[in-house]
């Protein structure tokens, strides 16, 4: 009788052994291993049995126990990489590639209608002998404001139109700075467009926070309004590859004097009037000027030697009129659907 505790549990290996080898799943082979070497499984639980056994018996069923653990789970081990690799074999040939088969194909992507325009308008100006600048998107307030003559209570000062980092830094609300640091740092003769991001605090159909600019600047000697008016006609009808009719309106800019705002025809009814015109014919593209004597002194510029024109248009506006866009958020909101058309 003495033999019959070990007994029942080489019997009870034999048997673990069996249930192991019908295991066809890690997740079953999961479940032995809980029910036979867990904390709370078969073999564990014979250890309890040691106290019901004669002093003389205990030491040898306790080593025997220890051992039945280690004999199974070393059988759990090794079932457990062979269903591994018979998981790793079947998966790779379910997973087979045939290499003979034609590809998908992948889709190519396309440039923004943002990028498109963008570089649009600098390949015309390049060819019209301007060339492109560059300068920071965080300013300060006197190559934004004030060496472009735009006088302390201007409203384009407010909080409510401008991002203000510190008191006297901002988001650049135009890329006129750039034709600010570009004069400071270049004599005349000067042909250059400054293209890049704006920031103004205003959100709605035809208006973002964020948005494009290019502005022209051309400083000589004996250049007048009629060089400034010549060179945007050429541009325009470059731009949208139809003899546009242009006039330009007086207006005010505290940089420029005198000041025009630019309209064409409307590319949507060739000037017959439509809801996109509100029925006048025009449409408002871009605003321009002679550059005001004061801001050239601001840059040590010789105001008696030399003139120079001005012009800034919005990269967007253009966009929506060259695309048939009626709405400005389209162009920021990702929509594949939208950007795909272009």
């Amino acid at each position: 009788m003495t033999n019959l505790p070990t007994q029942e549990l080489e019997n009870l290996v034999d048997k673990i052994r069996d249930e192991l080898g019908g295991a066809e799943k890690i997740t079953d082979l999961e479940r032995l291993r809980v029910a036979y070497v867990g904390k709370k499984g078969v073999l564990t639980q014979q250890l309890k049995r040691v106290g019901s056994l004669p002093p003389d018996q205990r030491p040898e069923f306790g080593h025997a126990v220890n051992e039945a653990k280690k004999t199974v789970e070393a059988l759990i081990d090794e079932r457990r990489s062979l269903l591994s690799d018979k998981s790793i074999s079947q998966q790779l040939r379910d997973e087979r590639i045939d290499e003979t088969l034609p590809g998908r194909g992948s889709r190519i992507g396309g440039l923004h209608p943002l990028s498109r325009t963008m570089n649009r308008l600098i390949d015309i100006f390049g060819k019209m002998g301007f060339d492109v600048a560059d300068g920071p998107e965080i300013e300060d307030d006197f190559h934004n404001f004030e060496a472009l003559n735009i006088p302390p209570n201007h409203p384009a000062r407010a909080m409510h139109d401008t991002f203000y980092v510190a008191e006297s830094t901002l988001l650049r609300t135009h890329t006129s700075p750039v034709q600010i640091r570009y004069m400071r740092d270049h004599k005349p003769p000067i042909r250059v467009i400054a293209p890049g991001r704006v920031y103004r605090c205003d959100s709605d159909q035809t208006h973002t926070p964020m948005f494009h600019q290019i502005e022209g600047l051309a400083v000589d000697e004996n250049i007048s309004f009629a060089d400034l008016k010549g060179v945007l006609i050429t541009f325009l009808r470059a731009f949208f590859e139809t003899h546009l009719n242009v006039r330009l309106r007086p207006s005010y800019f505290p940089f420029t004097e005198p000041s025009a705002e630019v309209d064409i025809s409307c590319v949507f009814c060739s000037g017959k009037g439509c809801r996109v015109c509100k029925r006048t014919g025009w449409l408002e593209v871009l605003g321009c000027g002679m550059v005001h004597p004061q801001v050239f002194r601001n840059v040590d510029i010789d105001a008696e030697r030399y003139t120079g024109f001005a012009f800034g248009l919005g990269v967007e506006r253009l966009t929506m009129l060259r695309y048939g866009v009626d709405d400005l958020r389209l162009f920021f909101e990702n929509d594949l659907s939208f950007l795909r058309q272009f």
